[in-house]
């Protein structure tokens, strides 16, 4: 069985052994990372999360269970082989306690370590494959569940499962209505800052003499009426995520600013001197073109650049009109039970006419859709005229219902 590319690290303080395993793994169409110790594995983990980890037990600052729990930490799902000349059943039975995959001894035969691995990296592929798609997923980890099976709803989902687990800024591209924060809370769920503040700013909500203060917070005096300190959102996202919409929207003179924050990782509230250090993941999001906003000398060339270190774009809904019926079910069941306190479905007339629909205002003006047909509605099951779409021939008068 051939599997795709993917990055295995090992950690293993002698020199020769570990460009051995290099060697073999690299032959075999692995891409290799590096790590003579804890430390070192640490770091890379951040840096660059592996798709398994292959650690030595002994090592010169601690042991390999310190790397196993170390990428635990960071992602649950990552698989750990740990491998040891001194095995033993109490040493075996602590690394599977903590979650290790397998747990081998030295020396190990280079075909059994292949097989091993093929085995680890396809069970990763197929558990991390679109798992934002997947109903048991979200409620294990508590993350926004994406809707819908459209291809392109998934090479979204794989690509966003690819950039969660890094630190890199996001910017999510799409028109009004795709769901945007519901991609941004999903990066942050998947992120090792999931057990931090996720924090979200409209941009285009907050007046524009007022977004400064929103962001970056003032001090006791900074200006008329600034009776106290006020910590900005920056601080309030520190260690988590702090996404921001409609970032288009950010007037000029913030830019400037916002920029060297992201830089600096540093922020001076408004009226204050101390530099305060932030660590804040950075998801931006945007209906509008940013690079004609450069052109036009609205929005800065820099900021434009150092925001889209990773890019996402979102389809409309009408690009995927395959998963207009996965989500009107999910809406019409979620409404009926609130409004009517039972679960409603769509009848196929419905169905036919919601994917006949363009829907401009995307999964929004769907949603608000099947919530007025929930209240409109007067049997059990959804039709055409309960929908009240542009399109929709307005109804003739009510029809007995199931």
């Amino acid at each position: 069985m051939t599997v795709s590319r993917a990055d295995i690290l090992i950690v293993e303080d002698k020199d020769a052994l570990r460009q051995m395993w290099r060697l073999t793994l690299e032959r075999a169409g692995y891409g290799v990372v590096e790590a003579a110790d804890v430390k070192q594995a640490r770091q890379s983990l951040r840096r660059q999360p592996p798709t398994v980890v292959l650690t030595d037990l002994r090592l010169p600052d601690g042991t390999g269970l310190d790397v196993l729990r170390a990428a635990k930490a960071l992602d649950p799902d990552t698989p750990v082989v740990v491998l040891t000349a001194y095995g033993s059943v109490e040493e075996a039975v602590a690394a599977m306690k903590d979650g290790a995959e397998d747990f081998l001894q030295k020396p190990v035969d280079p075909d059994h370590l292949l097989l091993a691995l093929e085995r680890l990296v396809e069970t990763r592929q197929l558990r991390r494959a679109c798992i934002l798609m997947r109903e048991e997923y979200a409620r294990r980890y508590g993350f926004p569940r994406m809707i819908g099976d459209s291809p392109a709803l998934q090479e979204v989902g794989r690509r966003l499962q690819q950039v969660a687990p890094t630190d890199a800024t996001v910017l999510l591209l799409g028109e009004s209505g795709v769901g945007k924060e519901l991609f941004a809370r999903a990066i942050h769920h998947l992120s090792r800052r999931r057990q931090e503040p996720f924090v979200a700013v409209n941009c285009a909500a907050i007046p524009e003499t007022l977004v400064e203060n929103e962001l970056f917070g003032h001090e006791k005096g900074a200006f008329t009426g600034a009776d106290g300190r006020q910590v900005g959102k920056f601080e309030l996202a520190r260690g988590g995520t702090l996404f921001l919409d409609e970032i288009g929207e950010l007037p000029l003179i913030v830019q400037a600013k916002f920029l060297r924050a992201l830089e600096a990782r540093t922020i001076t509230r408004i009226g204050g001197t101390q530099e305060i250090s932030v660590d804040a993941r950075i998801v931006a999001a945007t209906n509008r073109d940013l690079a004609a906003a450069v052109a036009a000398k609205i929005f800065r060339e820099d900021l434009f650049y150092r925001l889209a270190v990773f890019t996402l774009e979102i389809p409309p809904l009408r690009e995927r009109r395959e998963d207009i019926p996965a989500l009107a079910a999910h809406f019409a069941e979620k409404y009926g039970r609130e409004i009517r306190r039972r679960k409603l479905t769509l009848s196929p007339a419905a169905l036919q006419a919601l994917q006949a629909y363009d829907f401009p205002g995307n999964i929004r003006e769907l949603e608000n859709c099947i919530e007025r047909a929930c209240i409109l509605c007067e049997g059990t099951t959804l039709e055409p005229e309960d929908l009240r779409l542009p399109t929709a021939t307005p109804p003739t008068g009510r029809r007995r219902r199931s």
